[in-house]
């Protein structure tokens, strides 16, 4: 079976919030950012210091969006991963994409524990080539 979040990836109307974008052009969260726009992804920047991304909006969290959007794609060390998706898991959000780099074993077990979709281990950029 094709991992869901791979599926979703697919969808026309998809969104997805990149946590961790950033206007470092040496960095993957401006990197992915761009490439997923460059797609035609509906891309949403999540950085709390930054007030745009690229030239558009960005989010200081994933609540100031408004809505629960089809992928958290995280491009941040786990340590600073973990609580953020600690929460996510609360305010009921369902699909994660942990970017290489930024998954733990205990950021695994727990969205399996939570019988949450994710995806862990593969880039975002390479899967919508």
């Amino acid at each position: 079976m094709e991992n869901k979040i791979l599926e979703l990836l697919k969808k026309k109307d998809v969104k997805i919030a990149l946590i961790g974008a950033t206007n470092d052009s040496t960095k993957y969260g401006n990197i992915i950012y761009r490439d997923l726009k460059n797609k035609n992804y509906s891309i949403y920047g999540i950085n709390p210091k930054a007030t745009t991304i690229d030239g558009d909006r960005a989010y200081h969290t994933i609540e100031e969006l408004g809505f629960i959007p089809d992928i958290l794609n995280i491009v941040i060390p786990p340590s600073i991963a973990l609580p953020l998706i600690k929460n996510a898991i609360q305010s009921g959000y369902d699909n994660f994409w942990l970017q290489p780099g930024a998954e733990s074993e205990e950021i695994i077990t727990l969205l399996e524990e939570s019988g949450k979709n994710f995806l862990a281990h593969a880039c975002v950029m390479v899967e919508t080539r």
